[in-house]
């Protein structure tokens, strides 16, 4: 499998708290001195656009906090190789960002909604700010960052009704984005417990009961392991992420870089390599490009089939 997939966590810091991610609150975070800066990630992408990287991605934590993260997103933009520059947010922040961040250089946006309740949601991220994260939604429909594609991770006792099921699944309707349902996997000992997940074949079930059996449609390049499918007339489409029911690590085109500067070749591997501490010494163009070559080619060892897992929160690492 060839590795083209860079995901890179810009901060550990967030303006939510949510129940699956960021369960301490205010306490764990990182060190702002440990946290790559602009010049350090863009030379990172730039030496692993020569192994091979062509898409990637920005996450958190919340990347939109980031101080003038629109200046790294130009940065990044201008690399040669990267044919695709994407970002996952909350969309808290997406409103009033998305036109300077299109005119950037940013191609999409993944955009994380666990519930469309008003109540639920604030149950799940502490806040209310569902109408913001609407409002974030449809102004990058708007500039042009689509596909959009919207993440909502169901877990059981918190949004697993089939009322809020149906409200997610149904956003597709009308809006040409797709619904993601993400099972929920535990990262350590401060999230909640693995029992919690809710099988996709289950919330599959729900959505079938009411609009009808899903046609299944081929996958986009952007899809990754999702499985697509589309409810009858609908403007967008539903897609399923079943890390838990199954599995696809044979199919992994990813690395993970995170805000303090480790390079993980799995999410669910303890396994991670310290980038920063060889830029901060000084390292050469040709000694990393050399360290590069190193964990491509060990990727296949660590997945999370063969590894202890790591105990790490999602805050850290951005999924």
């Amino acid at each position: 499998m060839s590795i083209d997939y860079l995901r890179i966590s810009v901060t550990d810091r967030c303006n939510l708290r949510c129940v699956y991610c960021n369960p301490l609150g205010e306490s764990g975070f990182i060190n702002h001195d440990e946290i790559l800066k602009f010049e350090e990630i863009h030379r990172i992408v730039r030496l692993l656009a020569g192994r091979g990287i062509r898409k990637v991605r920005l996450t958190g934590g919340e990347p939109l906090i980031r101080k003038n993260v629109t200046e790294l997103v130009k940065k990044l933009a201008s690399v040669e190789g990267i044919d695709e520059l994407a970002l996952t947010t909350n969309g808290i922040l997406l409103g009033e960002m998305a036109a300077e961040l299109k005119d950037a250089g940013l191609d999409r946006v993944n955009i994380s909604i666990d519930s469309v309740g008003r109540d639920n949601y604030k149950d799940i991220t502490g806040f209310d700010f569902l109408e913001k994260a609407t409002e974030g939604l449809h102004k990058a429909l708007e500039v042009g960052l689509g596909p959009v594609k919207l993440n909502s991770v169901i877990i059981k006792g918190v949004n697993d009704s089939a009322e809020q099921i149906l409200l997610l699944a149904g956003m597709s309707l009308k809006l040409p984005v797709t619904v993601r349902f993400i099972e929920y996997y535990p990262t350590g000992n401060n999230t909640r417990p693995a029992g919690d997940y809710v099988p996709n074949g289950e919330i599959k079930k729900i959505i079938e009961g009411k609009f009808g059996q899903l046609g299944n449609i081929i996958n986009g390049k952007s899809d990754g392991p999702a499985s697509s499918f589309k409810i009858e007339g609908s403007a967008g489409s539903i897609g399923f992420i079943s890390g838990r029911s199954s599995v696809f690590c044979e199919t992994c085109n990813r690395l993970r870089l995170t805000s303090d500067g480790k390079i993980m070749p799995c999410l669910y591997s303890s396994q991670q390599y310290d980038l920063k501490k060889l830029i901060r010494y000084e390292a050469t163009d040709d000694e990393l490009l050399e360290y590069f070559k190193m964990i491509l080619d060990k990727k296949s060892e660590y997945t999370k089939l063969t590894s202890t897992s790591s105990d790490f929160l999602m805050q850290d690492i951005g999924g």
